[in-house]
């Protein structure tokens, strides 16, 4: 008897540190693909060019895998050694809250969600395997930690952070800005007094809803695709009060609507597709397009295929090309949701491609300076909390 429970005992031990150093990597390494396709090498043109460029990208699900950030890894899309690889000046980092089961662009419950097993996978806090807003918190300390680390990157909060990070960076071009999101305002939990816990953790970007509809309004993959509800308008105006960024990705049209009849502040998009270039409830319509123009926003193009098409950097570039010719070209962003359970044909550190795309696409210089990253520069100048 002894000797079985002692057996037990060590098969018990040996699959709950598989699971715990294993499981959650497994799950990082199937989900987050990089397919190298037959690219064609920069030319001269794009070699210079990128060399020149402010980059800056709206969306990358990092903080939700078991890795640091600081340090490269074999795998995945997005980390320090690759951002300054890629030239990049600033990457918006989101944290990923909840993700229901079967996870489809057309109907999801609210009732199951994927991230607990992964939360206890990754060792993260006990709190947090049941707690959306103790997942919020945990996830951007995992990016202060990260910074606290790291010489080389930089939180930024309010447009005097950005302003002296640009400076700093003048002189320094390995430097990254760093910027906290969230995706999803289920992480309130209902309660209103969070949305002041998630602004001193630093989240100045807040999507509204994720796959399924929450206490602030529907989803585009939602059950009922409603607009806003009563706690989402309250929501919205103590949002702007506080001069948090509202991100619409994943919203609705009824909730795009509604968000932008009381909206006083320009709002983004911070990873999307176009309907004019691919068919999906989980992108934007022209009338969706020409309406956050018209309040200002900035819409973030995917790198992925149900954005925009395929995973070549030129259905990327002909995206940009369409939502550019639709509602003028210092509306568009990169919105690349990589790390985001994705599959992508080229991580941060081979962005040159996506610049190469887009002087195949006619692009003038001054045009793909804006895209890659002038555009968001000036945009979080503008709107991000003054001080």
């Amino acid at each position: 008897m002894k000797k079985l429970l002692k057996y037990t005992f060590t098969l018990f031990t040996s699959a709950t540190l598989l699971f715990f150093y294993l499981v959650g990597k497994i799950t990082d390494k199937s989900m987050n693909k990089v397919e190298v396709l037959n690219h064609y090498e920069p030319s001269q043109h794009a070699k210079q060019l990128h060399s020149d460029l402010t980059i800056a990208d709206l969306h990358a699900d990092n903080l939700l895998w078991d890795r640091d950030l600081t340090s490269a890894t074999a795998h995945g899309m997005v980390d320090l050694p690759k951002l300054i690889s890629g030239n990049y000046t600033l990457q918006v980092f989101d944290a990923v809250i909840k993700s229901p089961r079967n996870l489809n662009y057309l109907s999801n419950s609210a009732d199951t969600d994927n991230l607990t097993l992964l939360a206890a996978a990754n060792r993260w806090p006990f709190k947090t395997w049941f707690s959306l807003y103790a997942r919020a918190l945990y996830q951007s300390e995992l990016l202060k930690t990260a910074v606290q680390n790291s010489s080389q990157l930089e939180f930024i909060q309010t447009q005097d952070d950005l302003n002296y990070f640009l400076r700093l960076r003048k002189n320094n071009s390995y430097k990254i800005g760093a910027i906290l999101s969230i995706e999803g305002l289920h992480a309130l939990e209902g309660n209103f007094l969070n949305l002041d816990g998630l602004y001193d953790a630093g989240f100045r970007i807040m999507g509204l809803v994720h796959f399924f509809d929450n206490e602030i309004g529907g989803s585009s993959a939602g059950e009922s695709k409603q607009g806003l509800t009563d706690f989402g308008k309250r929501i919205i105006h103590e949002m702007e009060k506080k001069e948090i960024i509202i991100d619409l990705a994943h919203a609705s049209p009824k909730l795009i609507e509604e968000v932008l009849e009381i909206a006083k502040r320009p709002v983004i998009v911070s990873h999307t597709g176009v309907n004019g270039i691919f068919d999906s409830p989980r992108n934007l319509s022209d009338a969706n397009l020409r309406a956050i123009a018209k309040n200002g926003g900035l819409i973030g193009i995917g790198f992925w295929e149900e954005a925009v098409g395929s995973i070549q950097p030129a259905s990327i570039a002909a995206a940009i090309r369409y939502t550019s010719d639709l509602i003028g070209v210092d509306h568009v962003a990169l919105g690349s949701d990589f790390d985001g359970a994705v599959t992508t044909s080229f991580d941060a550190s081979n962005i040159i491609l996506l610049t190469e795309a887009l002087i195949q696409e006619d692009f003038s210089d001054l045009e793909i300076k804006k895209i890659m990253g002038g555009n968001q520069i000036k945009f979080l100048r503008h709107n991000l909390p003054k001080k």
